[in-house]
């Protein structure tokens, strides 16, 4: 009897548990293995000198960054609930490149964080959401969304020689890929018996990704009213 009030209610409890699993792992490696990390910085916030410290460097940044993190769960996800939606985080991606040489180059983009907090909680209530937008929109969202947030990406890099930057966007763009397509195939897989676009299992990451989003765009507002003294 409880086994069948368990399958009416979570048809596809299995794909949502490796959903949170893949989650929950990822944050525990991240906190064993970069708690003497600055945060959004590996080498304890030091710029890399060489391609190895450079590649390293681009690797940890999305991962500890952990709005960027979410973001690119979300990417992921949502992408799966979309027909050809595998090239909505490979635009991503792109953009974030794109977002990173601007930055490189001295191009000022005001408010990146706030920005960056913003898509998270955007693209949570997106996935958290039954009907979500065409994937038009969901891509020119993603599209805006990946140049914030390698133009962020970049303040970890900038002043590095050519060497070290090229490595460190070799670094990210391999982690965000692989994290945003192991995201899809698990989307994938939490809709793959169902006749919706989407499953009550995307949907509830999707609200928690959300909540994410809120807790680091809150915790950016509260800085401009109240920021820190300076020394």
């Amino acid at each position: 009897m409880f086994k069948l009030v368990n399958y009416r209610f979570f048809p596809n409890y299995q794909a949502y548990l490796k959903l949170v699993g893949f989650v929950l792992v990822t944050g525990i490696c991240t906190l064993v293995l970069t708690q003497p990390v600055l945060a959004h910085h590996a080498l304890g916030g030091k710029l890399p000198s060489n391609f190895f410290e450079g590649f390293l460097s681009g690797l940890a940044h999305p991962i500890i960054g952990f709005d960027h993190f979410a973001f690119i769960v979300a990417v992921g996800a949502i992408a799966a609930t979309k027909r050809q939606g595998v090239l909505i985080p490979i635009l991503f991606v792109l953009t974030a490149m794109v977002g990173s040489i601007l930055h490189l180059t001295g191009v000022n983009l005001p408010a990146t964080e706030l920005l960056v907090a913003s898509s998270v909680l955007i693209f949570g209530i997106l996935l958290g959401i039954k009907d979500s937008p065409k994937i038009l929109v969901i891509s020119a969202l993603a599209a805006l969304a990946g140049i914030f947030h390698g133009y962020a990406y970049a303040e970890a890099i900038f002043g590095a020689g050519t060497t070290p930057v090229a490595a460190y966007l070799t670094g990210f763009t391999t982690i965000q890929l692989l994290v945003a397509f192991v995201a899809f195939w698990l989307g994938k897989a939490s809709i793959k018996e169902t006749t919706e676009g989407s499953s009550l299992s995307l949907r509830f990451a999707g609200w928690a990704i959300a909540g994410v989003g809120l807790s680091f765009l809150s915790t950016q507002i509260w800085a401009i009213i109240l920021p820190s003294p300076i020394g």
